[in-house]
């Protein structure tokens, strides 16, 4: 039976070989990556130290992917990947950015709740998120629209995200009649390398902000005695787009 390599420590360089079938590691590898004995009152800090680590470690191109959860007027849930591109520890919120016509956005329009998943399983580690959605500001959207690459700027005016399309080779062609709508020559942006262009961001794309009523951080132990904490508030909705929050309070779960 093959094996992987797994980190046993994350400042340690020791290596703990654990076979396929995931059997639990020894009951004393080392506990330095558990949560502290006394939670912290705000588990905003420990998420931004819990990003940033992954950024820097956990060894794959999008660390900052979430899995992002909605649900629609059928009531399935309905999940898919993003990038988180902006944690705001106060007040508290992540930002995302997607067509406001996908399925996502038809779901957070109708029910502005979410949940979001990170796990690195290199980093043993995992956050677990839930709460209230509201539209990003416009000049927020516009200033990190005018910041993506020139195809990604163009795909935005030639998808409507979530829709049927006969083939790849149509969709080309929606990008290409999507250039020539905006007065765009390809073949110079093509010369010019993947810097942004000067692309006006189209109304139905933006971006969002998951208000954070819910974390739990979760931190794998052996035997499956996982570390887990619990951190909750009540957010009140104050009017378009405005949110007040409550204070947090934690707890510790069992694994």
């Amino acid at each position: 039976m093959s094996e992987s390599c797994w980190p046993i420590g994350i400042a340690s360089e020791n290596i703990l070989h654990i076979p396929n079938n995931r059997q639990a590691p020894t009951m004393h590898h080392e506990h330095e990556h558990f949560l502290p004995e006394s939670l912290p009152e705000n588990p905003l800090q420990a998420v931004d130290e819990w990003l940033t680590f992954a950024k820097e470690n956990a060894g794959r191109p999008n660390p900052d992917a979430m899995i992002l959860a909605t649900s629609g007027p059928s009531g399935m849930p309905s999940s898919r990947v993003v990038l988180c591109k902006e944690l705001v520890r106060e007040p508290g919120y992540l930002v995302f950015f997607t067509n406001y016509l996908s399925k996502k956005g038809r779901d957070l329009a109708y029910n502005p709740k979410a949940s979001a998943v990170f796990h690195w399983d290199r980093l043993r580690r995992q956050i677990r998120i839930e709460g209230q959605i509201t539209k990003s500001p416009t000049a927020e959207c516009d200033e990190y629209f005018a910041t993506r690459a020139w195809p990604r700027q163009l795909s935005a005016w030639a998808s409507r995200q979530s829709e049927p399309v006969a083939s790849l080779d149509h969709m080309q062609k929606r990008v290409e009649r999507a250039a020539k709508k905006l007065g765009l020559d390809l073949a110079a942006l093509e010369s010019s390398g993947l810097a942004p262009a000067d692309i006006p961001r189209p109304e139905y794309w933006g971006g969002y902000r998951l208000w954070i009523s819910s974390v739990e951080l979760w931190a794998e132990g052996a035997g499956r005695i996982h570390d887990r904490g619990l951190w909750t508030r009540d957010l009140t909705v104050a009017g378009d787009n405005a949110i007040q929050t409550g204070p947090w309070q934690s707890t510790r779960l069992q694994p």
